[in-house]
């Protein structure tokens, strides 16, 4: 089995933005999610673990490959779809494909076409092969993301954003071709949406401010939280009042108006009511945010 192991990594950026602040994580195989608002050093580990930039300390490693100091070994397990996957304008997705596979160091022609058919019928692509990938939505260019980050039989794969831009359709084709890969090898999925987190990931970590805040099951975080969450439908002008009087977790509108979720030991009363908290609830309560869902 593999694991990906992260023992206090850190990175500065030279304008003093602390990207990775002391971070620990063990991952084994199956979908990790890695769950933060933008701006909270997701990327920056994404990238670090793809070798793309260098941490200031700390190690990785991905079972006996020191990911800091032998970036090539790593490089030949890895497979990886970036927040941003740019394509060659009038490249078809079998031509890309085949390019990542000569890059990924598959070099007989036979066994290239091999991969790339097989792959682009695992992704559901096979009939648009000789389509410029300039031409795709949005889920379909993930779609070929997926298939080059499966080029070479990888021991890690790591998707930043994948979902984001995508409808609610393209992102359900998008969880069920990811929970087929996931089975055999280490995939983290880095993202801002808790949807994605929830559908797919039995392990998750939450980051903020460079930090690792939680780590553990979505479920026993859900459950952390049972019996200390109420909601209240709120006038926009009382939100101030109630964010000095009680701990918002959450804001999100509602009818035309703010439904504020507080997390407090026992019943406030003052017309709030209980309910069953959810992953939003324990994102929000972990990274301490008053922004309004959307």
């Amino acid at each position: 089995m593999n694991k990906l192991t992260i023992t206090n990594l850190s990175k500065t950026y030279p304008n003093g933005v602390k990207a990775l602040d002391d971070v620990t994580i063990e991952i084994e195989n199956g979908i990790f999610g890695l769950l933060g608002p933008n701006g909270a050093g997701k990327s920056s580990l994404m990238r670090t673990l793809a070798t793309l930039q260098e941490a200031d300390s700390g190690s990785a490693s991905l079972g006996d490959i020191d990911i800091i100091n032998q970036p090539s070994e790593l490089r030949k397990v890895l497979g990886y779809l970036p927040q941003e996957f740019g394509v060659y304008p009038r490249i078809t997705a079998k031509q890309l494909l085949d390019h990542m596979a000569i890059l990924k160091g598959i070099v007989k022609a036979s066994e290239r076409k091999e991969v790339v058919n097989y792959l682009l019928d695992k992704v559901n692509l096979f009939d648009k092969r000789n389509k410029s990938v300039k031409s795709f939505s949005g889920g379909m260019k993930q779609r070929v993301g997926i298939a080059q980050a499966l080029i070479g039989e990888p021991k890690l794969i790591i998707v930043d954003e994948p979902t984001a831009g995508l409808d609610p359709g393209e992102r359900n084709r998008f969880y069920n071709l990811l929970a087929d890969v996931g089975k055999e090898v280490v995939v983290i999925l880095s993202t801002h949406i808790v949807d994605d987190v929830r559908e797919l990931c039995t392990k998750m970590a939450i980051m903020n401010f460079g930090r690792i805040v939680y780590q553990g099951s979505p479920q026993s975080a859900i459950e952390e939280l049972d019996g200390r969450v109420y909601r209240k439908l709120v006038e926009r002008e009382e939100l101030e009042m109630y964010a000095n009087k009680y701990d918002i977790i959450s804001n999100k509108m509602s009818g035309g108006k703010p439904l504020i979720h507080i997390l407090k030991e026992s019943n406030p009363g003052d017309g709030f009511e209980l309910v069953t908290p959810n992953l939003e609830d324990v994102f929000f309560s972990k990274i301490n945010t008053t922004n309004i869902l959307v």
